[in-house]
């Protein structure tokens, strides 16, 4: 096996030698030695993608659909996105000037902070909040300012929002998960209203991330971009909208001025994203919205089956408003430093779950628990759990 040149040891950056792994993975990763362990950890849906999506990708492949697409992905994938968005949150963009085709909504967080985050920026970001944001912060040198919002049943407010705002006048942007991960909180078209005029008031970017925005259960989501079109981002894909995370299908839209910019670190990073994929994406966002009401029916079964068993365990937990996550309070009497007891559940319940603390603070006190998984896992998860913890 190679090993590095012991004389360039430290070409590698400094602070990128700082950064922390995906704390998530790596917990996931050391559960998954852990033999008959049930893994409740990743954001995975564990349905597999719909078979017109898989149909349309053979057939992309038969047909030798094989070489580069545009930066900006096809124009039939583009013109899938704006129909999405126009239909389910009556959104308008132009598909030929407004909308970016990424790898996943991993790539469209990443290529939308590496281009309007520098040195000295700030971004801010309601706290609990998924630790990618804080990552791609610090990458490109800028900080991580979250806001707290424990004691307001984990939504950000107005009021806390501007005081957040007066605090930290070197913030370029703001990012919203809603629903949230880790939470499960959704926003209504009031709460955003009321956000969006504090935020219209300056110039800070938002950046919206809406990956779980189909998967939610308390009526139809909204999007800050119907309050602020002129200076919100929004990111989505069909990663958790159509069990399609190995397809690696996202998108930006966003301003053409802006989307003419960050298109620059996309085509530098990835050139141009896989056509088959793209085509599965395309009839994803076209003819699927009947499978994934199918998913979010079955998710919210689930979360409802799980929440009156896990209080009887002692935890405290709100239903989630969307996505498919149960954030848990740790019992009283129980070690409360969160990322133990996740290894002490692991061990000795063999239940993986996913520490609070990975999400910053506000999480500390917490676990996550991914229930994108079958009803039969989530009952043998439970029956563990009530032999070691009652």
């Amino acid at each position: 096996m190679p090993k590095l040149k012991e004389s360039l040891i430290n070409s590698v950056r400094p602070d990128i030698r700082n950064i922390s792994v995906n704390r998530i993975r790596q917990f996931d990763t050391e559960f998954r030695q852990i033999n008959g362990l049930l893994r409740l950890t990743l954001g995975e849906p564990d349905f597999n993608a719909p078979e017109l999506v898989k149909k349309a990708m053979i057939a992309s492949i038969v047909n030798n659909d094989s070489h580069y697409s545009t930066a900006r992905g096809s124009i039939d994938f583009r013109q899938a996105v704006i129909h999405f968005l126009k239909r389910n949150y009556d959104l308008d963009y132009d598909p030929e000037s407004e909308i970016l085709t990424t790898v996943g909504s991993t790539e469209a967080i990443f290529a939308t902070l590496s281009t309007i985050l520098k040195a000295g920026d700030e971004l801010l970001a309601p706290s609990p909040a998924y630790p990618l944001y804080e990552q791609l912060a610090h990458v490109n040198h800028a900080k991580m300012i979250y806001i707290p919002t424990n004691d307001t049943d984990f939504v950000l407010t107005a009021k806390r929002l501007q005081e957040s705002i007066e605090a930290h006048p070197n913030a370029r942007a703001i990012v919203l998960t809603y629903p949230n991960n880790p939470t499960g909180v959704e926003y209504s078209g009031e709460q955003l209203k009321a956000l969006a005029d504090v935020l219209a008031k300056t110039d800070l970017l938002v950046i919206s991330d809406e990956i779980y925005s189909t998967l939610n259960y308390i009526g139809k989501h909204v999007s800050i971009a119907s309050f602020l079109p002129e200076q919100t981002v929004v990111l989505n894909g069909v990663s958790k909208s159509h069990a399609m995370t190995g397809d690696r299908i996202g998108f930006v839209a966003a301003p053409k001025e802006l989307i003419s910019q960050i298109v620059k670190i996309h085509q530098f990073a990835i050139t141009a994203v896989s056509n088959p994929a793209m085509v599965g994406a395309t009839v994803a966002f076209n003819d699927g919205d009947a499978v994934t009401e199918q998913m979010r029916a079955e998710y919210q079964k689930r979360r409802d089956f799980l929440i009156p068993e896990f209080k009887k365990l002692g935890f405290g937990v709100a239903a989630p408003d969307g996505a498919f996550y149960l954030f848990l309070k740790i019992p009283e009497g129980q070690n409360q430093d969160d990322s133990a007891f996740a290894i002490e559940l692991a061990h000795k319940a063999l239940v993986g779950l996913i520490p609070g603390s990975c999400f910053g603070p506000g999480g500390e006190g917490y676990l996550r628990l991914s229930y994108a998984a079958s009803d039969a896992k989530l009952r043998e998860a439970l029956r563990r759990l009530k032999n070691y913890l009652l």
